[in-house]
């Protein structure tokens, strides 16, 4: 059985096609845990098998490592039959050791650090180096990387770079490459929506990755940012569908959640939805991957693979059929937000 696909196309210039399973390929930058090239590419090989055909990709993942890996695998594949998006914000340079970006979260990786540039200069050098990095012929979207709270560590610098994006042009170098059509879509990678909401009201974006936040167990996006979606056009792709694993693994000894040890609230909540999920005969990981996809604003879900194991278990999820009485549940035992499309 073939995956679901959905047809994007705010611009009128013919949009993209996305399959509503895609491969967020941060694992493949050696996140966490170092993989070998040839267990890279057999992941790769069972996505695209198994009907994948959106990849997402960025400089910072394996500090290179991740769009190299994709370079071989994307070569041989017709151009029109996948969509492929990278990000923007950061260059990636060589360095001494001990300045090295991400010691213990990206492992066996090229030495190199991490420059945050929202400026058009920055802008377009990442863009080019990303070109290189893939050997692709296109980029499809391209995203502004990482604008947020989480990544800055504090509002204010979260603030001072998103006016380094729009006051040192970083923007319009983006909407002059979408303009050439040089790219098709331009939008954000983003951890918060309060901060997409922010790009949203400031420029026209056509795409955003949220990470996380819209999921089985957080729709405060349904406040203000997913009805400003809907209204202009804007696609979401949810990354992270899963809270950074407890959504997959359950309320384990150990589970994660937004990529760290899961609090004590946390996974009673994710306890009582499993219950509910099990009523229904239903996978929790099943539900957590289908869920912000009742949203009309959504294109996407790419949770990460970094195994074909993980890889199966992705297409497995995306496969599944989930009766509309699960969600009906759950928002009558207060487990969902009662505004979430079902």
């Amino acid at each position: 059985m073939g995956l679901k696909t959905r047809h994007w196309d705010r611009l009128g210039n013919g949009g993209l096609t996305f399959t509503e399973l895609g491969f967020g390929t941060a694992p493949l930058g050696n996140l966490y845990r170092a993989i070998t090239d040839e267990d890279a590419r057999a992941t790769l090989d069972a996505a695209w098998d198994g009907g994948v055909r959106y990849f997402d990709t960025a400089p910072l993942y394996g500090l290179g490592l991740s769009e190299t890996r994709l370079n071989p695998f994307l070569r041989g594949k017709p151009r029109d039959e996948y969509v492929l998006s990278t990000k923007v914000g950061r260059l990636i340079q060589p360095c001494e050791a001990e300045h090295r970006t991400g010691e213990g979260k990206w492992f066996d990786v090229p030495q190199r650090r991490e420059h945050y540039d929202y400026t058009y200069d920055g802008i377009m050098r990442s863009f080019e180096h990303s070109f290189s990095r893939l050997g692709v012929d296109r980029i499809d979207i391209l995203y502004v990387h990482d604008l947020c709270v989480f990544s800055h560590g504090s509002k204010e610098i979260s603030d001072m770079r998103i006016g380094e994006f729009f006051g040192g042009r970083g923007y319009d170098a983006m909407v002059s490459l979408r303009d050439q059509g040089v790219i098709r879509a331009i939008g954000g990678g983003i951890n918060e929506w309060e901060v997409c909401q922010t790009l949203a009201e400031r420029g026209d974006f056509d795409l955003f990755l949220l990470a996380g936040r819209y999921t089985l167990l957080e729709q405060t996006a349904l406040d203000s940012f997913l009805p400003l979606c809907e209204a202009r056009g804007i696609g979401i792709v949810t990354g992270g569908p899963y809270n950074s694993g407890i959504l997959a693994t359950g309320a384990k000894p150990g589970a994660y959640y937004n990529y760290d040890p899961a609090p004590q609230e946390i996974m009673d909540r994710v306890d009582a939805i499993e219950a509910v999920c099990r009523d229904h005969g239903v996978r929790l990981v099943d539900a957590a991957f289908h869920f912000p996809l009742m949203h009309p604003a959504h294109v996407a879900v790419i949770p990460g693979g970094q195994g074909v194991s993980e890889m199966a278990g992705n297409l497995e999820a995306a496969r599944a059929e989930i009766p509309g009485a699960l969600w009906q549940a759950l928002k009558e035992k207060g487990l969902m937000d009662e505004r979430a499309p079902v």
